[in-house]
């Protein structure tokens, strides 16, 4: 597969995101739920509602990579599958056993419960039982526990691995008009969790016993894999018109995303829908601010031989790894963040680059140590 380094920048950055969105955790977690019992000065949790905001597309991020990297499929069916699901899977099997077999662990060291809510911020229970584990992973095929509360993602991304070979028919005979139809049809879809909430919660022939409404259809994360691989193949702009169009396209986003966030939270009562609606990654807020660090971001060429070219392509080959073990390292992130004693506005990118160095140093030394092994375990 040819090697796109801009490609490997947009890695980068939705990495770093990834990691921030998830370092605001317990941040927020407390200030939602305060399970960990940890105060959260006032001025820490503005700043934690904004980065909270700003890193929304870190997942639309990932997937419109895969789109550009993938679209149109030029394997076999079966060879594809087995080549991309299958080196997802096994991980994701493997660390998510070990995620739910932690709070056990942290029983047999003699460790009180509340060290569970701490590691895991938004942790349905702090159960330390070998039972209460091994329930969550005989459960592990169709359900993920918020021990793991990043494994949604890989429920979601074999979905759209299988998904792919077929939609990538379309894609290939496709013209870019139609793409760009499909793209606006999409695009509306991301008004449906406003509508329903504001305006309707069954529309478009949607009721209690029918959730396939006028355009379930359009909706969800394929319509990122279409916009990543639209923007790659077809959007050839100067770095002025990119940043043109894609800052206002920021900006606008993360007002959205933020002030809708405020709002939900002057409420006298949230429910978690509610909490997590102005940054649900389907919406139009989100899709904007993907867009526009894609198409931004897409004008960044490094060398593929240069130091950074080599940096880039090792995250290529520890990120999926890195992905999987990063948790374990959040709340050592929010230590130590808090221990330096940074202004309030510091502390969760602080939080970011310790779990970035402490997770992608064992990935890459894992890699090197297990060879092609690691596949098996980091993917």
């Amino acid at each position: 597969m040819k090697r796109y380094t801009q490609l490997d920048v947009i890695r980068l950055v939705a990495m770093i995101l990834l990691l921030t969105c998830h370092a605001t955790d317990p941040f927020i977690a407390n200030l939602t739920y305060g399970k960990a019992g940890v105060e959260i000065p006032a001025d820490l949790a503005v700043w934690a509602a904004r980065w909270g905001a700003f890193v929304r597309p870190c997942v639309p991020l990932f997937v419109m990579l895969t789109g550009a990297l993938l679209l149109p499929v030029k394997m076999e069916m079966g060879a594809f599958y087995k080549k991309r699901i299958f080196r997802v899977l096994f991980p994701f099997l493997i660390w998510s056993i070990l995620y739910y077999l932690t709070p056990w662990f942290t029983g047999l060291l003699g460790m009180d419960s509340s060290v569970v809510f701490k590691l895991f911020s938004w942790a349905e229970t702090d159960n330390q039982s070998l039972s209460a584990a091994l329930s969550l992973i005989a459960r592990i095929p169709y359900h993920f526990s918020f021990l793991a509360c990043h494994m949604w993602y890989i429920y979601m991304l074999i979905g759209l691995y299988l998904y792919l070979p077929i939609f990538s028919a379309w894609v290939e005979k496709a013209t870019r008009r139609q793409k760009e139809w499909f793209l606006a049809i999409w695009l509306l879809t991301t008004l449906l969790p406003y509508f329903t909430e504001f305006v309707e919660k069954y529309a478009f022939g949607t009721c209690e016993w029918n959730a396939f409404g006028l355009f379930y259809y359009f909706a969800g994360f394929n319509g990122y894999l279409l916009l990543g691989h639209y923007i790659h193949t077809y959007v050839d702009l100067s770095v002025f018109k990119r940043i043109s169009i894609g800052l206002p396209m920021l900006v606008v986003g993360y007002a959205i995303s933020l002030l809708g966030y405020q709002y939900i939270m002057s409420l006298p009562t949230q429910t978690p829908e509610q909490v997590e609606l102005f940054w649900t990654y389907c919406t139009p807020n989100v899709a904007m601010m993907s867009a526009a660090w894609f198409l931004m971001i897409y004008a960044i060429k490094p060398k593929a031989e240069s130091l950074v070219g080599r940096l880039l392509a090792n995250l290529t080959n520890c990120g999926f790894g890195l992905y999987m073990i990063h948790y374990f390292f959040i709340y050592l992130g929010f230590v130590t963040a808090n221990a330096l004693n940074l202004p309030s506005w510091a502390r969760i990118p602080a939080s970011a680059i310790v779990v970035l160095i402490c997770a992608w140093t064992i990935a890459s030394l894992s890699k090197r140590l297990l060879g092609k092994k690691s596949i098996w375990i980091l993917g």
